[in-house]
C-alpha cells in the first residue's frame, strides 16, 4: 500500500477514536487479560478435581504439595484480575480489596466441590450412555459448563466485575452452554448434550432438575434495556423438573411447578402447576410419493418427500 494511503487510514481511525471513546482502552495496562482467566479456570478445574486435569501426575502422598503449589499460582493470577477489575470499576485500595475478594473466593471450592459431586452423580443416573463418572468429569460439555457456571457464580456473589462473564463466555464459546453466572441453581443439576441452552441471569432453578439441548430460560421482553438490571426477568424452575430439547420458557414471573416434564419445542410464557406435562400437539404430516423423474434422481427405491 501507498505511505499516503497508509497515513491517510490512520487519520481516519484517529479520528473515528476520538469521536467514539466509549468503545476505545486507551491504557491498556489496566485491561484483563481472558487468556489468563481461562487459564485460571482450567486450573480451578484441576483443583476441583484433583487427577483428572493438569499436566502433573499425582499420588495420596503428594496431593497436599500439589494442592499447595496450584493454589499459590491461581491465588497469584486471580489476585492480579480481580485487582485489574476492580480498577476498572474506580475502586480505591484494589489491591486489598482483591486479596480479601481472593480467598473468599478460593475459601468457597469446597462447597463448590460438593455441589459438583451432585450434578456428576445426576449426570450419571440420568445418562445411560454414560459408563463412568470418570468419562462425565473428563468430557462432558454439560459438566465443564456447569463447573465453570458454579465457579462464576461465586465470584458474582462477591460482586467482582467483568471476571464472571468472561469465565461463562469462555465456557459458552467451548460446550455452546451460555449460563449467566448470575443465575441461581440447585444441587443435582443435569445438563445433557447441552449445545444450545442458555439460562438467564435472574434464572432461578431447584434441585434435581433436568435440561436437554437448545432449550431456553429467557426474558419474555428486553425493550426496556438497562432499566430492567435490577428486574427479575427470567424463569424459576421448581425442583424435579425436566425440560426437553427446544423448548422455551420466558418470563420473570413464569414459575414451573415442581415435578413438572416440558416437552420438546414447548413455548411456555405463563407459570404451569406442580406435576404436570406439557406437551405440542403433534403437527400434521404430509407424505406423497415423488415426482417420476425425482424418483429417478434420487437412485432408491422407494424415495419419499415430505412436509413437516
Amino acid at each position: 500500500m501507498d505511505p499516503s494511503h497508509t497515513k491517510q487510514l490512520v487519520d481516519m481511525l484517529a479520528q473515528s477514536y476520538e469521536e467514539t471513546t466509549s468503545i476505545i482502552k486507551a491504557d491498556s495496562k489496566n485491561q484483563l487479560n481472558r487468556s489468563v482467566i481461562a487459564d485460571t479456570v482450567e486450573k480451578l478445574r484441576a483443583l476441583i478435581f484433583p487427577g483428572y486435569f493438569g499436566k502433573k501426575k499425582i499420588s495420596g502422598g503428594w496431593l497436599k504439595y500439589y494442592v499447595g503449589a496450584l493454589l499459590e499460582d491461581i491465588t497469584y493470577h486471580l489476585e492480579a484480575q480481580i485487582e485489574l477489575a476492580l480498577t476498572h470499576r474506580g475502586e480505591a485500595l484494589v489491591a486489598e480489596r482483591a486479596a480479601e475478594i481472593t480467598f473468599a473466593f478460593l475459601s468457597k471450592l469446597p462447597d463448590i466441590r460438593a455441589l459438583l459431586v451432585t450434578d456428576v452423580e445426576a449426570t450419571f443416573d440420568g445418562d445411560p450412555a454414560a459408563f463412568s463418572r470418570d468419562e462425565i468429569i473428563s468430557s462432558y460439555p454439560g459438566i465443564f459448563a456447569i463447573t465453570t457456571y458454579r465457579l462464576a457464580h461465586e465470584l458474582y456473589l462477591l460482586d467482582v466485575p467483568l471476571i464472571p462473564r468472561i469465565m461463562s463466555e469462555h465456557s459458552h464459546s467451548i460446550t455452546g452452554v451460555d449460563i449467566h453466572p448470575g443465575a441461581t441453581i440447585g444441587k443435582y443439576f443435569f445438563i445433557d448434550h447441552g449445545t444450545g441452552i442458555v439460562i438467564g441471569e435472574t434464572t432461578v432453578i431447584g434441585d434435581y432438575v433436568k435440561i436437554y439441548q437448545g432449550v431456553t430460560l429467557g426474558a419474555l421482553s428486553t425493550r426496556g434495556g438497562q432499566q430492567l438490571k435490577s428486574v427479575k426477568r427470567h424463569p424459576t424452575l421448581c425442583s424435579h423438573v425436566t425440560v426437553y430439547s427446544g423448548a422455551s420458557i420466558f418470563g420473570g414471573a413464569t414459575v414451573i411447578g415442581e415435578g413438572t416434564v416440558i416437552g420438546s419445542s414447548a413455548f411456555i410464557v405463563k407459570s404451569v402447576p406442580d406435576q404436570t406435562r406439557v406437551s405440542v400437539k403433534n403437527v400434521e404430516h404430509q407424505f406423497k410419493p415423488a415426482e417420476p423423474e425425482k424418483r429417478a434422481e434420487s437412485h432408491e427405491e422407494g424415495f419419499w418427500d415430505w412436509v413437516i
